[in-house]
């Protein structure tokens, strides 16, 4: 190869390898407090998900309980994400609550899906009861993100704070 066409040769290498290196994604924490209504029962199992404007999973934000034996009872997120694909959860895992009790997480929400058409959903299930695919569901801006959004069923509201 000739001198006069290295720089060139370089100069396109480094570009290719700039274009194909991923930046990790910017993200926000949020505090996230789930109150939980008071029902009488084993502790709630409770998935947190970001979904995209077709309600298709994107990613696992939260997920309470600590035994994947019991991840298939969150129907949802089981059939269209965990069950299929088993991805490394890189959600925080957490103890289960039961009725009345409330738990204190952080979500990382990534800033380039604030306001641009994205969900949250909270899903719910407890054992031998009932199971909540939208527990708590809502379009994922900025407003949202400071708001008080009430459950539908064991989940009695969800808050969420910038931290």
């Amino acid at each position: 190869m000739k001198k006069r066409y290295l720089p060139f040769v370089l100069f396109t290498l480094c570009l290719v390898g700039l274009t194909s290196f991923t930046f990790p994604q910017e993200r926000i924490g949020y505090k996230c407090l789930i109150q939980l209504t008071n029902y009488t029962g084993e502790g709630a199992y409770i998935v947190v998900s970001l979904l995209n404007s077709k309600e298709e999973y994107v990613e696992t934000l939260y997920v309470q309980g600590d035994d994947n034996e019991w991840y298939r009872d969150l129907e949802e997120w089981w059939k269209q994400l965990y069950g299929k694909k088993r991805p490394d959860i890189d959600a925080i895992v957490g103890e289960t609550v039961t009725g009345g009790q409330r738990k204190m997480t952080v979500l990382g929400i990534p800033l380039d899906k604030i306001d641009a058409g994205y969900k949250i959903r909270f899903e719910s299930a407890v054992e031998d009861q009932e199971y909540y695919k939208n527990d708590v569901e809502f379009q994922l801006t900025s407003e949202n993100l400071k708001s008080k959004i009430k459950g539908r069923g064991f989940i009695r509201y969800v808050r969420l704070l910038p931290q």
